[in-house]
């Protein structure tokens, strides 16, 4: 084994353990292995970016804009949703009828944008007809999956493989070489489904319904969180809107309505007043109702603090102006950790000749900001050294509090000796997240600690020195001075209009937002929306959701205005499954989008066009026809995918180069000569369906159809047929809900477990096995 051999190995073994353990993203990945191979002379420069205009990424990205098209006009969610009609109440002929609707049009569209259009549409008759979700989620995505080999252009690996049939002088496959072992496939699969596969499924009663009433009462056991607040008479909060009033960050609540003598207001925004007398229905935990009552012995008092606690003596001011390099532009002041890297603390925003100093965690800083900072001399002499800030000017406490009136934000907070705070670290105390304070010094025993972290035990009798509103001691006694009842004396269904009402929602295939939180992503705030739950696998979360990390496969129950969902559904990052009647599609424009993808399908399968100008030339009359706008064009491609397989393309070029493809054919697939054609095609679809579980199947492609190439040349056998079941193996991720983006959309929706996955799919595998092994050599004869 030549050294070029053995540095692509290692290089595919490293891509290999990083995209089973996805300690960075694929296509990062992907991308820095090019590079690598580039840099280190593996292969060319011309050759690592030649993936980039690569026929199979063209082609795949046009695909992807066609198919937007399509979802776009509404065309496959009219054909779906009117064939899924059909189905009636009866569970076999739906589960039928769902297979063959999605399985048909995975063939000419996207399969995870086939599996998005009809989802909503399969969880409004499962709930319908009183099934679980879980009966049919599953079937749906392996649908989706099994449809994609009814076509060339039905699923990425099948171009890819094509791709490379081409740049190997073989006869590549055309537009619907595909189908008839296809449709035998998806029949196969089908009926597997049918006779046994659903007897595997779990039946978890999800409770799912459409009314919130029914939803708050079943699946998300919501009832015993609801209450009822009354304002009273003289209350400090009267007057406030609930945004001021702090009722959702020092109480964690969501206000589903507010009832006063003369009217209801359902989903009141964030600008809604509250007076004396009304009634507010929320939805939280009396037990923080109660942590403010242990509160009332808070003495707070504002004034000229600054120097009377010696902030002035241990802590220097300045102001500094944003630069237009600067990396934190864009964020928000809590994203840009100023206090945790730099270990001082923002006072204020200057924007234009007016002083933000408050709710400035979620303040996004634009280019030329100028900052009120606070910190000691040492740590402000240290940002003068940095790059990303200028036009450094001091302040003395006298210019806080007459130029700037600063000082009204810095109170002091005493804690009695027998506070239940004592022992507490200032983050368990919840302070900070309650009252929207940032403590900047504590007093304690005529000590001061200054810039405490968040781990910083505070004790009884200390005094805190915060930054925060000037009327936070109100708010306070607003909220301590609120009256529960715990059991709501309400008709759940009447807090549902034609205006307002309750929807779910999941994360999407492509999201930006896993790993996030709703707190980082102001999802109340951006979306005017209330999120009551997450149901998560089988279980439904009802606390801290602000702060709780979003993960594939999540649903989110909300509860808002009709219209901000419907917004909400134009959002790339999450998927409206109940809550509004439709989608917006743009109708007219229908029949335009259907001539345009029947006419690639035509040129392409008579030949007159091949396929990476046909479908390129398609996306572009979808575009110029407006059926789909630029921007919506833009969005519909994968760009993460791009940059995977144009990246792993690159290794597939090092791999043939250096002779690593063919070392691999000869000692993997070579040892199984003694059991002929049939062991071969045996073992190649066995290996590439293990590597689709765990790896990308863009990747798998890439790296599964040279070798396959090679091992027909070695032992001279049919390349098109190794190339199809390179195909089947390619779309066999049914063992697990990570081995393809469809399959963990539906995870949560339907209650289901890693186990089910494997459970279903395993027959499924080898179902698609005995295919490869039996029925594939009668279209396509392993021999020449």
């Amino acid at each position: 084994m030549n050294p070029e051999i053995l540095l692509t190995l290692t290089v595919l073994l490293a891509a290999v353990v990083l995209f089973i353990t996805e300690w960075l993203r694929v296509d990062l990945v992907a991308f820095s292995l090019l590079m690598i191979l580039a840099v280190t002379g593996i292969i060319t420069y011309d050759e690592a970016l030649a993936g980039f205009s690569n026929h199979a990424v063209v082609t795949i990205a046009s695909i992807l804009v066609l198919s937007a098209g399509l979802q776009r006009t509404g065309i496959a969610h009219i054909i779906g949703n009117n064939i899924m009609r059909l189905a009636g109440t009866n569970q076999l002929r739906l589960l039928i009828i769902m297979m063959v609707t999605v399985g048909l049009l995975s063939g000419f569209m996207n399969n995870i944008g086939v599996a998005v259009l009809l989802l909503p549409v399969v969880l409004d008759i499962a709930n319908r007809t009183h099934q679980s979700p879980s009966k049919l989620l599953i079937p749906l995505a392996f649908a989706s999956l099994l449809g994609g080999l009814t076509t060339l252009i039905g699923t990425a690996p099948n171009i890819l493989i094509n791709s490379t049939l081409q740049d190997q002088g073989q006869q590549p496959f055309r537009l619907f070489d595909f189908t008839p072992l296809g449709l035998v496939v998806l029949l196969a699969g089908i009926t597997y489904m049918v006779f046994f596969g659903r007897h595997l499924l779990p039946d978890r009663d999800l409770g799912r319904a459409t009314s919130l009433g029914d939803l708050l009462t079943t699946q998300y056991d919501l009832p015993k969180r609801l209450i009822t607040l009354r304002l009273p008479e003289g209350s400090p909060l009267v007057g406030h809107n609930l945004a001021s009033s702090r009722l959702g960050a020092a109480l964690g609540f969501n206000v589903l309505a507010i009832f006063n003598h003369k009217s209801t207001q359902l989903a009141p925004g964030p600008e809604a007043e509250i007076h004396a007398d009304d009634r507010l229905l929320v939805e939280g935990r009396t037990r923080n109702l109660e942590m403010l009552q242990e509160w009332r012995n808070l003495v707070m008092k504002r004034g000229w603090l600054i120097g009377e606690h010696q902030l002035s003596a241990a802590m220097s001011f300045t102001t500094m102006r944003v630069t237009s390099h600067s990396a934190k532009l864009g964020k928000t002041l809590k994203e840009a950790g100023f206090r945790h890297e730099f270990a001082v603390n923002i006072l204020g925003v200057m924007i234009d000749d007016r002083i933000k100093a408050t709710r400035l965690s979620q303040y996004r800083l634009n280019n030329e900001d100028t900052l009120i900072v606070m910190g000691s001399a040492p740590q402000i002499e240290a940002l003068k050294n940095e790059h990303q800030f200028t036009d450094f000017h001091p302040l003395t406490p006298r210019d806080l509090a007459l130029k700037y009136q600063l000082h009204r934000q810095v109170i002091a907070i005493q804690l009695p000796m027998e506070s239940s705070l004592g022992g507490k670290s200032i983050t368990e105390s919840r302070l900070k997240e309650a009252l929207g304070i940032n403590v900047l010094a504590i007093q304690r025993n005529q000590e001061n600690y200054f810039m405490p972290d968040a781990d910083f035990m505070i004790s009884g009798g200390d005094t805190l020195i915060v930054l925060g509103h000037a009327d936070i001691l109100e708010v306070l006694h607003g909220l301590q001075s609120l009256e529960s009842e715990e059991q709501p004396q309400i008709n759940l269904e009447e807090l549902e209009s034609d205006q307002v009402g309750v929807g779910e929602i999941t994360l999407a295939p492509r999201t930006n937002v896993l790993g996030k939180t709703l707190g980082s992503l102001q999802f109340r705030e951006r979306y005017g929306l209330s999120v009551l739950a997450i149901w998560r696998k089988d279980r439904a979360f009802r606390t801290n959701l602000r702060d709780r990390e979003l993960e594939a496969g999540d649903a989110l129950l909300v509860y808002g205005r009709r219209e901000q969902l419907a917004r909400l559904q134009k959002d790339s990052d999450f998927l409206v499954l109940t809550g509004i009647d439709q989608e917006i599609y743009h109708k007219e424009k229908a029949p335009v989008a259907g001539v345009i993808e029947l006419g690639v399908l035509i040129s392409v399968a008579l030949g007159w066009l091949p396929i990476y100008i046909g479908a390129p030339l398609g996306a572009t009359l979808m575009i110029l026809t407006r059926c789909i706008s630029i921007d919506e064009a833009y969005r519909a491609i994968e760009w993460k995918a791009i940059i995977l397989i144009a990246g792993m393309l690159g290794l597939g070029v090092a791999m043939q180069k250096t002779g690593a493809t063919a070392l691999l054919a000869h000692n993997i697939l070579g040892a199984l000569d003694f059991m002929g054609p049939v062991g071969i095609s045996a073992g190649l679809f066995i290996i590439t369906c293990i590597s689709a579980q765990i790896m990308p199947t863009a990747a798998v492609a890439v790296i599964m159809a040279p070798l396959a190439l090679n091992t027909a040349a070695d032992f001279g056998l049919s390349p098109q047929a190794l190339a199809m079941v390179v195909a089947l193996g390619s779309s066999s991720a049914f063992l697990s809900p990570v081995g393809h983006p469809v399959n963990l959309l539906v995870m949560g929706l339907g209650g289901y477990r890693f186990a089910d996955y494997t459970k279903v799919g395993l027959p499924m595998v080898l179902l698609l096995l005995l295919i490869a092994v039996f029925i594939l050599p009668i279209f396509w004869p392993l021999g020449l």
